[in-house]
């Protein structure tokens, strides 16, 4: 039976979108945030010369995600809203922009760990995309991850609503009128 959270929000998009800025706004207003799994597995499989990483060995890298992505889900502290930088249907969006198959486990997690029905997306934007050690990706690739994890969130039942490219204060303020943020 799927676990469904309605107190628990997504913030998703392509790398340098603004996403990880939002989420650590919401997180200084007080919510309780969840960091995003990528950034973090990438340091510790660098710091450890690790295979889990994008450009090394996707599969392994995804299954890191899927295993963060769902201990993150399992731990959120409640009993409030709950914001994620990103969450567990990112990780089929990602695979299918790889042209990789997922793997039934991943849409069986993605049916059973639930999120609020609402998504939001944050579109590729050009201005404030840079470059880093971590995020390797560039523009034109930034621009199909978005659009692979917004469909993937849209083929698993989630109503995607695009962010508008606004400083952090008005994205801030347009989550918390549209989610479940008080």
């Amino acid at each position: 039976m799927p676990e469904h959270h309605d107190r628990y929000i997504v913030i998703t998009g392509g790398p340098g979108s603004g996403k990880s800025t939002l989420v650590e706004h919401l997180g200084a207003q007080g919510f309780a945030t969840r960091p995003e799994a990528g950034r973090a597995i990438i340091r510790d499989q660098v710091a450890i010369s690790g295979r889990a990483l994008p450009w090394v060995d996707p599969e392994l890298f995804a299954e890191l995600m899927l295993s963060w992505d769902l201990r993150s889900h399992r731990t959120a502290p409640g009993p409030g809203p709950v914001v994620f930088d990103r969450g567990l249907v990112d990780t089929i969006g990602y695979l299918r922009m790889l042209g990789r198959p997922v793997p039934p486990h991943l849409l069986t997690a993605a049916e059973t760990f639930r999120y609020h029905r609402r998504v939001f997306a944050a579109p590729p934007w050009p201005e404030i995309y840079e470059h880093d050690s971590e995020r390797k990706q560039s523009l034109e690739e930034a621009e199909r991850t978005y659009e692979a994890v917004v469909r993937a969130y849209a083929d698993h039942g989630y109503d995607v609503v695009a962010l508008p490219r606004a400083p952090v204060e008005e994205r801030a303020a347009f989550v918390a009128g549209a989610a479940p943020l008080s």
